[in-house]
């Protein structure tokens, strides 16, 4: 792990840019318990690959601790991993720079965490901390939210401010079965004429099937990449 002279940790080597450029970079952010590595992760990254975008995926810093020593921590707060969000995005401007990134706008994904935090750093309650990423911020077409996690693991109310709170287009990709938001719950709150969601049948919060339903986790994942390409076609 490296340090700014202010001592504020940034980005190491725990990123993986994947695909060819294009026009449309995805920004992929993980979800609490599993990293960047996880076959989730790696499985709908080359999903998306497949479908001609370049996609940028990479560890939060407390993530980057566990697979150093092999001990599980819980998640950083929010404040934390939304500045190393901006650490990310600033990387991204310094690839662009050098060619290696060539796109006219950006995605921001994320599993869970990753797509609550995506949606945070884009709301009206969020104020960027790096100036030096005005640039790259500006090309944020799009959020797309894998299982967003609207019941806190605690229960409570449900997290609807980074959605409420945010203007950019928005796809909330959620599992009928999922335990923090179901098809039953979620159609009861107002999201913003902004916001969508593409419900997957029978899927958990990892758009996982059960094997009666008639459903695969397979087909589930498809059904997520084909709604992703249309809602990314339809911003033009």
């Amino acid at each position: 792990m490296s340090y700014l002279p202010d001592n504020t940790p940034v980005l190491a080597e725990d990123f993986l840019l994947h695909g060819s450029k294009s026009d449309t970079l995805i920004v992929f952010a993980h979800g609490a318990g599993a990293n960047m590595h996880h076959q989730y992760m790696t499985s709908m990254t080359d999903k998306l690959i497949a479908q001609g975008y370049q996609v940028y995926r990479f560890n939060f810093l407390y993530m980057q601790a566990n697979m150093q020593d092999g001990k599980r921590r819980p998640p950083d707060r929010a404040p934390k991993l939304l500045a190393h969000y901006e650490q990310v995005l600033l990387d991204i401007q310094q690839k662009m720079a050098l060619g290696l990134i060539n796109c006219q706008r950006i995605i921001l994904m994320g599993k869970s965490m990753g797509g609550r935090m995506s949606a945070i750093l884009t709301s009206s309650d969020h104020q960027l901390q790096q100036p030096l990423i005005t640039d790259v911020a500006n090309k944020i077409s799009a959020i797309v939210c894998l299982g967003y996690p609207f019941i806190p693991l605690k229960g409570g109310e449900p997290r609807l401010a980074p959605i409420q709170h945010n203007s950019i287009p928005m796809l909330i990709v959620q599992g009928e079965r999922d335990k923090f938001g179901d098809l039953q719950q979620v159609p009861n709150w107002a999201l913003g004429e902004h916001a969508e969601v593409c419900w997957i049948g029978d899927g958990d919060h990892s758009l996982q099937p059960r094997k009666s339903s008639g459903y695969t986790l397979e087909g589930n994942l498809n059904h997520a990449i084909e709604n992703i390409r249309q809602f990314i076609t339809r911003l033009g």
